[in-house]
């Protein structure tokens, strides 16, 4: 329902969906990008929900391990023999029932367990010393970039010197500023400077973190060395620990940057209905629809001729050859599609009407889609292009050509027989009387008798020529009149088959990944929480 608050699940199985869905239009590192946030936020609800993982991340020289020991409370990287730098991470467990698997899959070996609780309240707790950002061991930087990605809350620990260092806010606090809920920032090493620049440095290190985009974090000095805002930090972790929203606000917050790039993005508007009339119109003009109609029109008027023509004449219409015929059509439509007419194929000036119909159309198919997604859409144009000219060809054998006049002619035909058998009726009179014997001469009055004056076999010659004569001229100029009906028709049926491929073999391709994309944006909003 429109306007329903999903679940933290809901949102979860959304982004799932919106990397399968954009798995072939998105960049390599976006797609990753979607399927490492997916996979993470659901191991991490798998195992212990219990426990609140806290990360202390900081540059080199910023005090993070000796920060983290007065945070702990003992300096627990002394008792290990193999661990003389921050090269690799140190997990601080209180009540470690149930954390193994989670350090495991934080790929955490080095575990200590602490006695007691962390503070009241906080329940059980994690804390990571990890090995530092900035370090020039590539392998280093991989540990502290994957397990900013894994842990629940994020301690930013910088100092006087490196607070404002580029690489601290351009790769990693920057890349989770929607994390302000569960990232705390550290100004350690407070105790080299006075209270007013304290005070003054802590300002400025704010103002950089709000214009990296974490508006809600406020910067807690201290000092490893003296202990001064060691409890406060203190208070701060256990604060948010004893809430235990950490790991879902971590969640949320991973999905808010993760969709970020389309998250803002409206739903695409349906693409207008005269952009495929404007590529049918093209398509048609490329396929010779002008050119079949006239054709199709002049083959009517033929048979029409032979037809209801003056039978005197209009056996020599059947001498001429047939207009569809000549160029290989039938008036029924060819089902199979294998039939193929003997119209040219497409020169160069219908190819490129044709190829301007379809990337005018795709045009419009791509507008509102992003980069890779636009691409898409014209390399798919691209090979429509080259194999659309055969299917226009083809719609010439598929289309049903209104050529053969209908049966009612027929009757014009009878009459002409009737008109002609009355001339030949009339003419055998005439003979019979001129080779009569003799002795019948006398009757010639009888035998050939008149009306008005008229002999009758005259008005029967003179009555079927003319009746002839003048339906042959009625038909051929009611014919000129039906053709032009006969063009708009064949023009119609035409555009139908030419519609109906192009809806085929460039709509539904092209609107394939448009609504993939539609699809796409509409499961990143689930999992934005829009």
């Amino acid at each position: 329902m429109f306007g329903r608050k999903h679940s933290l699940s809901e949102r979860l199985s959304a982004l799932d969906d919106a990397a399968a869905l954009g798995a072939e239009y998105l960049s390599p590192a976006e797609h990753a990008a979607l399927t490492r946030v997916a996979d993470a936020a659901g191991e991490r609800r798998e195992l212990s929900a219990e426990h609140t993982v806290v990360g202390f991340f900081g540059a080199t020289g910023s005090g993070k391990t000796s920060l983290f020991n007065a945070v702990v409370g003992e300096d627990l990287g002394r008792t290990a023999a193999r661990r003389p730098t921050t090269s690799s991470p140190l997990a601080a467990v209180w009540d470690p029932v149930g954390s193994e698997e989670l350090l495991n899959w934080l790929e955490v070996e080095d575990r200590r367990n602490r006695p007691g609780e962390f503070a009241p309240k906080a329940g059980p707790l994690i804390l990571l010393d990890l090995p530092d950002f900035d370090s020039v061991e590539p392998v280093h930087r991989e540990i502290a970039t994957r397990l900013a990605g894994q842990v629940d809350v994020l301690v930013w620990v910088t100092d006087p010197e490196k607070y404002a260092d580029s690489i601290i806010h351009d790769h990693f606090i920057r890349p989770h500023a929607s994390h302000s809920a569960v990232t705390l920032a550290v100004l350690n090493k407070s105790d080299k400077l006075s209270e007013p620049d304290r005070k003054a440095v802590a300002g400025s290190l704010e103002q950089l973190l709000r214009e990296d985009g974490l508006k809600k974090v406020s910067v807690i000095p201290t000092s490893a060395k003296t202990g001064d805002g060691v409890e406060d930090l203190r208070r701060a972790i256990a604060r948010v620990a004893a809430a235990h929203t950490a790991q879902t606000a971590r969640i949320e917050a991973d999905l808010a940057t993760v969709t970020a790039p389309w998250a803002g993005q409206k739903p695409l508007k349906e693409v207008p209905a005269s952009a495929k009339r404007r590529m049918d119109e093209l398509l048609a003009d490329a396929a010779g629809a002008d050119r079949l109609a006239t054709v199709t029109a002049a083959a009517y008027r033929k048979r029409l001729g032979q037809k209801t023509g003056w039978l005197l004449t209009s056996w020599m219409l059947r001498l001429r050859a047939d207009p569809l015929r000549r160029l290989g059509l039938r008036e029924e439509a060819d089902e199979t599609g294998v039939h193929r007419s003997s119209l040219p194929a497409l020169d160069a000036s219908g190819r490129a009407v044709a190829n301007r119909g379809v990337r005018g159309y795709a045009a419009d198919v791509a507008e509102g889609l992003p980069d890779r997604w636009a691409g898409a859409v014209v390399d798919r144009t691209e090979t429509i292009v080259d194999e659309l000219p055969e299917e226009l060809d083809r719609a010439a054998a598929r289309t049903t050509l209104p050529a053969q006049p209908s049966g009612a002619w027929g009757l014009f035909t009878v009459i002409q027989w009737l008109a002609l058998l009355a001339a030949l009726v009339g003419v055998a009179w005439y003979l019979l009387a001129a080779f009569l014997p003799g002795a019948l001469y006398p009757l010639m009055d009888d035998i050939i008798p008149e009306i008005e004056g008229w002999p009758i076999p005259t008005l029967l010659i003179l009555g079927g020529l003319l009746l002839g004569i003048l339906l042959g001229l009625f038909t051929g100029v009611f014919g000129l009149a039906i053709g032009n009906g006969v063009k708009r028709r064949t023009r119609r049926a035409l555009r139908k088959e030419v519609a109906e491929i192009s809806a085929a073999e460039v709509v539904e391709p092209l609107a394939e990944i448009r609504s993939r994309y539609a699809r796409f944006l509409e499961k990143i909003h689930v999992a934005a929480g829009r």
